[in-house]
């Protein structure tokens, strides 16, 4: 049973998504506070957060910030009011894994939930090791290496780094990636694929040469430098 920590300052809201949750067969906790949420992210040790980005001390991205901060991986998934491309971006660059914008039907929340979990969860036929290039992914201990030296990534990044180096020397569109790193339809918006390639090659392409490549208009290649 996965466990998921519902946080907004909304007491009603709160409660009736952590009711259809456990109605769907999930262990629930709610919590009104971002002070509140980083106590339970520690003690509940959820699954997964469902975290409001408007709460009445500090904002959801800074909570987790702070959940990231004290080490924990758990996906993120926000609830936010704004549905400007800028905020749901900001939502992701502070380490979130996918966002809902109010008001939400609950089975779309349910729907998004259920498709985080699927790809950050570290079991099944796709667990093994990757390598390319000085790049090792150890999907068992949950790691990326590149030339020995550790890069710390959020599970997103970890599934997207996955996908691009299962998938070396291939061209991928941004489509196929949205496909099998977020697995349902996300509206088209490739911007959000653009902009966590860009949060990919802060981490690996500044341990070594550029592996992730831009084939402009079309999509994404791991590979190494071309000698020119």
């Amino acid at each position: 049973m996965s466990r998921i920590l519902v946080v907004d300052d909304e007491p009603y809201l709160a409660d009736l998504v952590a009711t259809a949750l456990r109605y769907e067969g999930f262990e629930t906790e709610t919590a009104g506070t971002g002070a509140a949420a980083v106590s339970l992210a520690e003690s509940f040790r959820p699954d997964l957060v469902v975290l409001d980005v408007m709460l009445p001390d500090v904002p959801g991205t800074e909570v987790c910030r702070r959940i990231r901060a004290a080490g924990s991986e758990v996906p993120v998934v926000f609830l936010t009011a704004r549905d400007a491309t800028e905020d749901k971006i900001g939502g992701l660059a502070a380490g979130g894994d996918d966002y809902v914008t109010k008001p939400f039907s609950l089975e779309e929340l349910i729907a998004r939930i259920r498709a985080v979990l699927r790809r950050t969860r570290r079991a099944g036929p796709e667990t093994g090791r990757l390598a390319f290039a000085g790049l090792v992914i150890d999907e068992d201990a949950y790691e990326v290496r590149r030339d020995d030296r550790r890069i710390d990534l959020t599970p997103t990044e970890f599934k997207l780094l996955r996908f691009l180096t299962a998938n070396a020397g291939r061209l991928v569109s941004k489509r196929q990636i949205l496909d099998h790193v977020w697995e349902y339809d996300f509206g088209g918006n490739d911007g959000v694929v653009q902009t966590y390639i860009s949060y990919l090659r802060r981490k690996v392409d500044s341990c070594g040469p550029p592996l992730i490549h831009t084939v402009p208009r079309v999509g994404y290649v791991l590979r190494l430098p071309r000698e020119d």
